[in-house]
């Protein structure tokens, strides 16, 4: 069997399962029988399993199959993709700094003015995970690993896609006037001249952060998916389970002041 079959049928699984369980229509009532953290558990389980199966299958292939694109011979190309690649790392690190007063974040206070990183792209993170995926797919010297990290891509684009629709739903005309003034596409907005760049609201020490972190992932890239992709597992999802725990301990301080009796 070609080795990109298996690799193809695990990350279409996730994609479908992760995409499909976050889109509006399955969401709501999932949420309307379960609650806010019984869809948002069920939701986590479902994706660690998925996430963890599509690194298993993919490390038990990585060496097999038809050859990738390995744009990485031609330093025309390679130099590029690196930059992509870091730029993506950057990106991600640099997506904590105003998560929890963005409109994404659960326990956050609806949709404020974009700030910041906001005013280049709405989704530094998804952005981010598109810059890292899509380059490392072009680089991949075997098609697994192209498909993999295009996987990767792919669900972060779709991902970015029905979170504002999702949004849009939920909080209507304040999200939409949050859309209007905002793109997915890094600087679009900003040339649009729908937004403006405040360089004095860009974070610094995260993106520096993200520097080192992209220096160190290429320092231990030769053994990421060692130990049947445990590392890149329990990163994942070790970063999933601070963010939730963060979000319950926002949400439960939210409902505590609420609750204050006012003198």
């Amino acid at each position: 069997m070609e080795a990109a079959i298996p690799v193809a049928l695990a990350w279409l699984l996730f994609a479908s399962t992760h995409i499909g369980l976050a889109s509006v229509t399955v969401r709501r009532p999932l949420e309307a029988r379960l609650g806010r953290w019984g869809f948002t558990i069920l939701f986590v389980a479902v994706a660690s399993v998925a996430w963890a199966l599509a690194i298993a299958t993919y490390v038990a292939f990585q060496q097999q199959g038809a050859p990738g694109l390995a744009l990485g011979r031609f330093p025309g190309a390679r130099w590029p993709l690196v930059g992509a690649i870091v730029l993506g790392v950057v990106l991600m690190t640099s997506s904590f700094a105003a998560y929890a007063r963005s409109p994404y974040a659960r326990a956050g206070e609806g949709v404020r003015e974009p700030t910041g990183l906001g005013r280049v792209t709405r989704h530094p993170f998804f952005v981010g995970v598109v810059f890292f995926g899509g380059a490392h797919a072009l680089l991949a010297t075997h098609l697994v690993g192209a498909i993999m990290m295009g996987g990767l891509a792919l669900v972060a684009g779709f991902g970015a896609r029905e979170q504002d629709r999702k949004l849009l739903a939920l909080r209507g005309a304040p999200y939409a006037d949050y859309l209007a003034v905002t793109s997915s596409v890094p600087f679009a907005a900003i040339l649009a001249g729908r937004q403006r760049l405040v360089w004095r609201e860009l974070p610094i020490a995260l993106p520096l952060l993200g520097l080192l972190f992209a220096w160190g992932l290429r320092a231990v890239h030769g053994g990421l998916f060692a130990h049947g992709g445990a590392y890149v597992i329990g990163a994942v999802l070790g970063g999933v389970l601070v963010i939730l725990i963060d979000e319950w301990r926002r949400g439960r301080r939210s409902a505590a002041v609420a609750t204050e009796p006012v003198t």
